[in-house]
């Protein structure tokens, strides 16, 4: 097997693991690592079919909450449109290195948001949804990755997890299906990106049931925390490799962006780990009142 093939599949495999634990995360993944040798115009096309099948898999399991947030989720599926048409004319004409470039300059700081929990409910929904939408289409056209914005924004709003997970199934089964359709109609799906694609389902059949069944014994906020700076770093040496290999700097001072990503993302990760402890100590200390108080009234 060539050796891409083989780095693919190890990727792939440990995005679909991720997936199968917290429901996306599979293209956020795999990307920032596979643009490290593939050409977005080559691995988008492959992506985007198992983006189709992976999204619809994570509706079906959350169907029971579909009635729930269609209604809510309705502005920024109607949204997709405009920005996908519009990303996929700029996946099908921009130079690839440069592609690469701004699709890492897209990505760090919406993993950094995440990093850094951002919370900041959006009460006018209806009329920012479109908009939301259309720079989300377009992401997801030009990156194959909404995961990043689109959690963000549905942690901000209160939803439950199984809402959580049905909201994000819908908004990503509808853009992949978009796109998908976009992509045939622009002549990208190419012999090149159609051969990735038997290299990349079988690590998806493999990695998204042990995901699933990882996620019963670890921490999902943990899981979901390690994952995002696993993301932040390699998409941080994506921009300090391209900035030379674009000649924008020509020195090692180009690494200097993954030095401070490095730093800024080891900050927000003691402080996650603080505050993880921290809240472990309150509810260890609740725990031990209750039983405290429930001996008293025995006695």
């Amino acid at each position: 097997m060539p050796a891409h093939a083989v780095a693919l599949a190890a990727i792939t495999l440990a995005a679909a693991i991720v997936n199968g634990a917290l429901g996306y995360g599979f293209s956020s993944i795999t990307v920032p690592l596979a643009l490290l040798f593939l050409a977005n115009r080559v691995l988008n096309p492959a992506m985007v079919p198992i983006e189709v099948a992976l999204n619809a898999y994570v509706l079906w399991v959350n169907r029971g909450a579909l009635p729930k947030i269609w209604r809510r989720m309705m502005p920024i599926v109607l949204g997709l449109l405009p920005g996908i048409v519009l990303g996929t004319y700029v996946v099908s004409q921009v130079h690839p290195g440069w592609l690469r470039f701004y699709t890492y300059l897209a990505l760090l700081p919406l993993i950094l948001l995440q990093a850094a929990g951002y919370r900041r409910p959006i009460k006018s929904e209806q009329s920012l949804g479109l908009a939301f939408g259309g720079g989300l289409g377009m992401l997801y056209s030009v990156t194959t990755i909404s995961g990043p914005p689109l959690a963000v924004m549905l942690n901000n709003q209160g939803l439950a997890r199984h809402e959580f997970r049905a909201a994000l199934g819908f908004i990503r089964l509808a853009e992949s299906t978009m796109t998908a359709i976009a992509y045939f109609y622009a002549g990208l799906f190419t012999f090149n990106s159609i051969i990735l694609i038997p290299q990349i389902l079988p690590s998806v059949a493999i990695g998204v049931p042990i995901g699933a069944f990882v996620i019963r014994h670890v921490r999902a906020e943990t899981f979901r925390r390690v994952c995002i700076s696993f993301d932040a770093w390699v998409v941080a040496f994506g921009i300090s490799t391209l900035l030379r290999d674009l000649k924008l700097v020509t020195t090692n001072a180009a690494y200097l962006v993954l030095a401070a990503v490095a730093l800024i993302d080891a900050a927000m990760l003691c402080r996650f780990f603080s505050s993880q402890a921290r809240t472990d100590r309150e509810n260890a200390s609740i725990a031990a009142n209750l039983t405290s108080a429930g001996q008293d009234v025995r006695y």
